[in-house]
């Protein structure tokens, strides 16, 4: 993150990447779309629309200061989260990652491409969250950019709209460059899919017990959530998996995790 305009080091503990493969969740290699457009190119685009976002919050009186309680304890959660993501994205250490707090009622946070991490304050204060059930949101979206679903999702976007005679050649960047830049709006409002759902909350579990953050408390989460989403669509009209399908992932993925929660503790 950003912090006073120092961009956060990270220091990755461990074995990283091989340490991540052999222990914790398993949810594959990454989609094979993210190799259609180039992610320097996604993740400008992301850094160009977070800092508009900040700019924006900030006209509004809605970006928190630097001593900001909540941002505080945000900023400290993603200085013991953050050094774990190399693990499962070696482009992370030259991520300039930011965490900021804006002032609404959205229940709502995300990470953008490239480390851009914002929460809102509806989601901290409506659901009364501790900093283990905090944690779980931030790993979660992490875990999304980690996996580089925003750039999946334009890769596949991409491949529809350059054809698949282009897709048959040598892939002409020029074109998909373009093609990226067209999307490029939809950062900020981007819709994953159940599965990409399903599995930042796998990835981010890991990434918060290996923090030291009881990874029990995505159970609570949801039910939370379950609590204020009361009216939502059910699971097959909607991006995202049911609450008891989410809690039942979870716990079935408990065993693989809690080991790492409890060495990060002992540690």
């Amino acid at each position: 993150m950003l912090l006073q305009g120092a961009a956060l080091t990270l220091a990755v503990p461990g074995a990283g990447l091989q340490q991540a493969l052999a222990e914790g969740v398993d949810v594959g290699r990454n989609s094979v779309f993210t190799k259609l457009v180039p992610a320097e190119t996604i993740e400008k685009s992301a850094a160009q629309q977070y800092a508009q976002m900040l700019q924006q919050a900030a006209a509004q009186n809605a970006l928190a200061g630097k001593d900001n309680p909540q941002l505080r304890r945000l900023r400290s959660m993603a200085q013991k989260i953050i050094p774990h993501a190399l693990g499962w994205n070696p482009r992370a250490a030259n991520w300039r990652w930011e965490v900021n707090l804006i002032g609404s009622k959205q229940i709502n946070a995300f990470c953008m491409p490239g480390g851009k991490i914002a929460f809102y304050t509806g989601i901290l204060d409506q659901l009364k969250l501790t900093d283990d059930e905090a944690a779980m949101v931030m790993g979660h979206e992490i875990a999304h950019a980690l996996r580089e679903h925003a750039r999946e999702r334009m890769g596949k976007n991409a491949a529809t709209g350059i054809g698949a005679t282009l897709l048959s050649q040598v892939l002409g960047l020029g074109e998909l460059g373009q093609t990226v830049t067209n999307y490029g709006a939809q950062l900020l409002t981007l819709q994953f899919s159940r599965s990409d759902e399903s599995e930042a909350d796998l990835v981010g579990m890991e990434l918060a017990a290996r923090s030291g953050f009881d990874p029990r408390a995505g159970v609570s989460l949801w039910q939370k959530m379950a609590v204020a989403n009361k009216g939502a669509p059910p699971q097959w009209l909607s991006t995202h998996p049911a609450g008891t399908t989410r809690i039942a992932d979870i716990e079935a993925n408990l065993p693989k995790v809690l080991p790492l929660y409890s060495r990060a503790r002992a540690g």
